[in-house]
């Protein structure tokens, strides 16, 4: 059965400045997870941070007029549904395995937008984006070490997995919720990431694990009674991730996911240089050659959308 998908025209520069935007932020704010990783879990983290935000966002509907309300509810709730375990994979991956190692699977996600749009919905790649993707891709594992890929036996498919289910919920924001609100779409994720963290600690509660000192013990922690501090760091957290993601969000419905997932490479050497001004963590001569690749990657995906201004939306689903 052949139909056509109209979907509207591209707003590419805006776009990416937008998940700039998102990116110096969510790099920012994940600088001071460590804050809170020494007494509470990962779980309760999500929990928390998901009820400050849809509390901020209740706060601001009114008086900003946000449309929280789905239209289409079902596609509301896969979308979260997707993007919400893509990040429970990752988290729960790095439980077992080097941080770095689930960060470059999570980061596949480009890729997959790309393998997605092209056998599934037809779409035409253009040299431009492959490049973008590939130059990208390298620039993360430069900025993550050689640890990245080093070590990466079959487990490692779980973060890769994660990067499935993320490219496939990017995917999902412009082809099947174009006609909700940025902020319906944030909530609806929020939601899905908060009932998960409710379904680890109530699994914690009931099989117990093992919980090492600091932060090795921040996924298998169960709930702790929060502190005054707890509670400060985690509505930074929520306010960033709220208007971050929010930001992110609303660019992923103005373009392509196979653009805008290029840029989103950008949240490592965002966090990278955030370490640096906050705890000066030294940057080696191999982060800043991949901080300059994503860099580059990000410029070629705006240079090509300033070289086609008129790139529309009359691409989409052409027979299926």
């Amino acid at each position: 059965m052949s139909y056509v998908q109209i979907l509207a025209p591209e707003r590419i520069i805006p776009a990416v400045g937008l998940t700039l935007i998102y990116a110096a932020m969510i790099g920012f704010s994940d600088n001071y997870v460590r804050e809170i990783a020494d007494d509470t879990g990962l779980w309760q983290f999500h929990l928390t941070r998901s009820l400050m935000a849809l509390m901020l966002m209740a706060l601001v509907a009114i008086p900003l007029g946000l449309r929280l309300r789905p239209r289409n509810p079902l596609a509301v709730a896969a979308r979260a549904s997707l993007q919400g375990i893509a990040i429970i994979i990752y988290f729960g991956a790095i439980a077992f395995m080097p941080v770095a190692v689930a960060a470059a699977g999570l980061f596949t996600a480009p890729i997959f937008v790309l393998l997605i749009s092209r056998l599934v919905y037809g779409e035409h790649i253009g040299p431009a984006r492959i490049i973008a993707v590939l130059l990208g891709f390298a620039g993360v594992v430069l900025v993550l070490g050689p640890q990245a890929l080093s070590h990466a036996g079959p487990a490692a498919l779980l973060p890769v997995m994660a990067g499935a289910l993320y490219a496939l919920a990017n995917i999902a924001t412009r082809r099947w919720c174009a006609d909700e609100s940025a902020e319906c779409l944030l909530a609806a994720f929020f939601i899905s990431l908060g009932l998960l963290g409710a379904m680890g600690l109530a699994a914690l509660a009931l099989w117990p694990l093992p919980v090492a000192e600091g932060t090795d013990g921040f996924v298998t922690r169960g709930a702790v009674w929060p502190g005054a501090d707890y509670l400060l760091w985690m509505l930074m957290h929520a306010s960033f991730s709220a208007i971050g993601v929010g930001l992110c969000t609303r660019a992923y419905l103005m373009a392509d996911a196979s653009r805008i997932s290029v840029v989103e490479y950008m949240v490592l050497p965002t966090s990278a240089f955030w370490g640096w001004i906050i705890w000066q963590e030294q940057l080696g001569l191999a982060t800043w050659a991949g901080i300059i690749l994503i860099i580059l990657a990000g410029a070629v995906i705006a240079l090509r959308a300033a070289q086609s201004p008129d790139m529309a939306g009359d691409q989409g689903l052409r027979s299926q």
